[in-house]
């Protein structure tokens, strides 16, 4: 049955592609949003708005009970979460099957499974897919000391529940990984309220890789190629690109195999994207864990596929067939977004909450911007940073990298700091240029020269 009535339940920039895309398909659209949002543009475009409760988030967005009860409060048979907050907690799409709305997303079961990092790698191991070396659930510190001496120094201490480098750290020696243990430990049970630990091998020039994938819930699943996220500060991505230019074609395709593959063992249904690390050196990928949503970099794969992701996710949801075959989703250009944060990088990139007094975009060919900001606005302390993204194409690599410096120096805001400035020193440094950045370029080698720099 296809969606006539949508709820979005989420703020800002995905809040407003929700929206756009949604109305593109000629359903009616109703936000949810806290009182920190009410003259939101998601809110303006959207068919209604309505008040979750105040800005504080765990009293409006967060609540998962709040968020349904308006959605069937507004006659909506469909939700969409977005990403971060509710997307991926299993209550959102159990409360959404319990009261007759259907979630834009995989069911609850197949969320809380690829939440537990643990789990999800037994998936990817029946799958065939290949893994870091590692280990199970460590138990204890010095089981973690002699796990680690059999796998091999630098070791990866994770949390088991965590996401977005909470509960990781890394260890050189035994006895950094007795105390990494319980630092770590101790991180996973206040940030997820579940200290559980494994480790990995730790690659220490990787380069962070994902596939953009979409299932049917029946076993029919398709790949949407592949991004690189390499530069990353603390585990966060600041400019992800596709394809990845510096993998070879052989391993390219074994890749896209191995997203594909797990996807498929499990009936994946909606969005998702398998993550990998890939090692350079050996030439190997490893698979890190699936995030069973829609993504902040999903413009990338959008231009240079020329498919509407968001679309796609409503589309299925409403039980319409995937009716692409693999053959029909080719790959042409190159993409690169930087997410635009309002976050000054000279202290420690402290958010800048504020008013925006000035807002002049970047135009000229090639150019997306994915943004709910303009001059006037007001960003709120409540919610992550991130105020747009900037998206650049081109025929190539180089034609998108040129594009994107001019673009990047075009682009004026002020009344906050942002970030940019440093967008602009990395796009123009000779590593990035050359693509020879790993996961620690940005924290080993740009911003301590920076920091240098400024001094």
């Amino acid at each position: 049955m296809a969606i006539r009535r949508l709820f979005v339940a989420n703020r800002g920039e995905i809040a407003l592609r929700v929206v756009r895309a949604a109305q593109a398909l000629g359903i009616e659209t109703v936000i949810g949003v806290s009182a920190a949002d009410t003259d939101s543009a998601a809110a303006r475009l959207a068919d209604r708005a309505v008040v979750l409760g105040p800005g504080p988030a765990a009293r409006s967005y967060l609540d998962a009970r709040l968020v349904v009860h308006a959605a069937r409060e507004t006659g909506c048979d469909a939700l969409h979460p977005g990403y971060g907050f509710l997307s991926e907690r299993a209550v959102l799409p159990r409360l959404c099957d319990a009261h007759g709305i259907v979630f834009v997303g995989p069911e609850g079961d197949m969320i809380e499974a690829l939440g537990d990092k643990l789990r999800a790698r037994e998936m990817a191991a029946a799958a065939g897919v290949p893994l870091v070396p590692g280990t199970n659930e460590i138990a204890s510190a010095s089981d973690a000391r002699r796990e680690a001496d059999r796998i091999g120094y630098p070791v990866l201490l994770k949390a088991s529940a965590g996401g977005g480098g909470r509960g990781m750290v890394i260890a050189h020696d035994g006895d950094e990984v007795e105390a990494g243990f319980q630092k770590a430990s101790a991180e996973a049970l206040a940030a997820f309220n579940d200290g559980t630990l494994f480790m990995e091998r730790f690659v220490g020039k990787a380069r962070h890789v994902e596939v953009q994938l979409m299932g049917d819930g029946r076993g029919k699943v398709l790949h949407f190629g592949e991004r690189d996220c390499s530069v990353q500060r603390r585990y966060q991505k600041l400019i992800e690109e596709a394809p990845c230019a510096a993998m070879p074609d052989a391993l390219r395709a074994q890749l896209h195999a191995a997203a594909v593959g797990l996807a498929k063992s499990v009936a994946y249904r909606n969005a998702g994207t398998a993550e990998f690390l890939y090692d350079v050196e050996r030439q190997e990928i490893y698979f890190i864990e699936v995030n069973a949503r829609i993504q902040v970099e999903h413009p990338v794969s959008e231009m240079v596929t020329g498919q509407d992701l968001v679309q796609w996710q409503l589309r299925i949801a409403g039980g319409e067939a995937l009716g692409l075959d693999q053959s029909d989703i080719a790959i042409a250009g190159h993409a690169i977004e930087c997410r635009i944060n309002a976050e000054d990088p000279a202290l420690d990139f402290r958010p800048s909450p504020g008013r925006i007094t000035r807002w002049q975009p970047p135009e000229g060919d090639g150019i997306r911007l994915d943004s709910h900001m303009g001059e006037g606005a007001t960003i709120p302390p409540y919610y992550d940073s991130m105020i747009g993204k900037l998206i650049v194409t081109g025929d190539t690599r180089a034609q998108a990298i040129e594009r994107l410096q001019k673009a990047l120096a075009d682009f004026r805001i002020e009344g906050v700091p942002t970030t940019i400035p440093l967008h602009r020193e990395i796009v123009a440094h000779p590593d990035f240029v050359a693509n020879t950045i790993h996961t620690r370029w940005l924290e080993q080698t740009l911003l301590p020269s920076l920091a240098i720099a400024a001094e």
